[in-house]
Order: C-alpha cells, then sequence, then structure tokens
C-alpha cells in the first residue's frame, strides 16, 4: 500500500513538473519573426544539412531535426554559438541574438514529423 502511494506520488509530481517544464521552454525564446528567420535560414546555408523543412539530414545524414524543436532556445543558441559535431559556430559578429530569435521561430511554425497514421499508404 505504501509502495503504490509512493510511486503514485512520484508519477504525479514528474507529470506536474514536466509540465512547468514545457511552460517554461516556451517562455524562454526572445519573441522572433519567423518569416526573418526562414529567409536567414535559407541565406545562411543552415537547409545544406537541416533539409529546407528543417527535417534533418538532408546532405548530412547525422543532422538532426531542427523542425518543431523541443531544445530550449538556450540549448538552440549555445549550440550555434558553440556547437558539437560538424557544425560551424555562429559567433554574434556573424549571428545577432536577433537573428538567433529569428531563425528559432521559424523553426517553431514548422510543421514537424507526421505520425505514421497520417500517412494513408501504409494503412491500407
Amino acid at each position: 500500500m505504501l509502495r503504490a502511494l509512493l510511486l503514485a506520488s512520484a508519477l504525479i509530481g514528474g507529470a506536474l513538473i514536466n509540465g512547468f517544464d514545457m511552460a517554461a521552454r516556451a517562455q524562454d525564446a526572445p519573441q522572433g519573426n519567423a518569416t526573418a528567420g526562414k529567409q536567414l535560414y535559407l541565406s545562411t546555408g543552415c537547409f545544406y544539412c537541416h533539409g529546407r523543412v528543417g527535417q534533418g539530414g538532408a546532405y548530412n545524414r547525422e543532422a538532426p531535426s531542427l523542425a518543431k524543436t523541443i531544445v530550449p532556445y538556450l540549448g538552440f543558441k549555445q549550440q550555434l554559438r558553440n556547437p558539437s559535431g560538424d557544425m560551424p559556430a555562429y559567433a554574434e559578429t556573424v549571428m545577432s541574438e536577433k537573428d538567433l530569435a529569428d531563425i528559432f521561430a521559424f523553426l517553431q511554425v514548422l510543421p514537424g514529423r507526421r505520425d505514421v497514421k497520417d500517412f494513408t499508404i501504409l494503412t491500407d
């Protein structure tokens, strides 16, 4: 009985924390302009690796999908400023804070991955 009560408390607490975490991620991004972000995404060559619609793996199979990214803005910014892997660094002299916010806003409006059930050819 006590074990079940502790497990239920942990699950409820985890759900609450996750909900607060999602809200915090949505609020940590500065206001960006998705239209300007699309222009920057294309003109700076992000699409070469991440694809025109952020699907990832365009020319570099290891490049992650960026569409509807769940990475918080600060993590996104950190990756652009001090990247891991083969990605080039974008110093503030090359890409301003506003540019980062605009690109992040663009990535948030992309449709993201579709559910398998949305592909009728797979459900027939």
